[in-house]
């Protein structure tokens, strides 16, 4: 990255200037001094203590980034929404984990970026900014930089990274419209299950019906807090666990999957500063349980 510096930022010191102005983390001004990156003026290497003048050409060099030896690319096929330089958005399908695990450690989204990547030459690590649980499909926002994902991250932290979702629920709540405020946290003896506990993070999850069938309702969520399986679990515990979410209590008789999709994401460009929405229809199966 470099920028030309205008009068109103000189004699700012580079890591002000990076801090102030680019959203440079002190983490990641750490990482550049000490990871093999460089920090230029005039083609010149500069610590972060020099003190910028009117017209100096300021250039960052990132280190080189290192992907797990553990994380192997492939050539599968992703349904890519939008891509740039900065950040990538996906249309992830029902049935793909987004991480490998020790358990699975090929087919996932991450091994299919790594072979995307390497088919585009892109020499970065895969940096997943907005996971999805395996089952659950649609829309997920991937850094393809440390910047950008540091960037985002601190974004997500000051709510500018949102995701809305539609789920297919059990029951027909008595309130149309509402907010489930439970804390969650990891269920005694389990490694994958949550459930709510007085003892657990905040989690706080917002819903609209959207629709009403029989015994059945198709809801719009939208997240607050972003805690692992919040949404299973939430509607679970007011009593209207997810259709097809069988490890929460739901019925698997329509479908073989929680039924969850995230529809929309939006959040603001790491690079432009620019505010980004994308939306993507429901899945062809639970077009097909509607």
């Amino acid at each position: 990255m470099e920028w030309i510096i205008r009068k109103i930022h000189e004699g700012l010191l580079i890591r002000t200037y990076l801090q102030r102005e680019h959203g440079f983390s002190r983490r990641m001004i750490k990482s550049i001094k000490f990871n093999g990156g460089n920090i230029l003026v005039n083609g010149t290497n500069q610590n972060v203590r020099y003190e910028l003048k009117e017209g100096d050409k300021l250039v960052v060099e990132f280190p080189q980034e290192k992907i797990g030896a553990y994380m192997e690319p492939e050539d599968t096929p992703l349904s890519i929404v939008y891509e740039d330089d900065a950040v990538l958005v996906l249309n992830k399908a029902a049935g793909m984990l987004s991480i490998p695990s020790l358990q699975q450690p090929t087919g996932t989204v991450a091994n299919a970026l790594l072979g995307h990547y390497k088919n585009h030459d892109v020499t970065n690590t895969v940096h997943i900014v907005t996971r999805l649980d395996r089952d659950t499909s649609g829309l997920m926002l991937v850094a393809k930089n440390s910047y950008s994902h540091s960037r985002l991250s601190a974004f997500q932290k000051d709510g500018k990274v949102k995701r809305q979702y539609q789920a297919v629920i059990e029951g027909i709540p008595s309130d149309k419209k509402g907010v489930i405020n439970a804390p969650i946290e990891r269920k005694e003896g389990s490694i994958i299950e949550r459930t709510v506990r007085e003892d657990g993070k905040q989690a706080i999850t917002h819903y609209e019906i959207d629709k009403e069938f029989d015994h059945y309702s198709l809801v719009r969520i939208q997240l607050e807090t972003g805690r692992t399986h919040q949404i299973r679990v939430h509607f679970s515990y007011v009593g209207h666990p997810l259709v097809g979410d069988t490890l929460y209590g739901g019925d698997d008789k329509w479908i073989g999957r929680q039924a969850l999709h995230c529809y929309a994401l939006s959040f603001k460009h790491p690079i432009t500063n620019e505010d980004i929405h994308f939306q993507q229809e429901l899945p062809q199966d639970l077009k097909q349980l509607l």
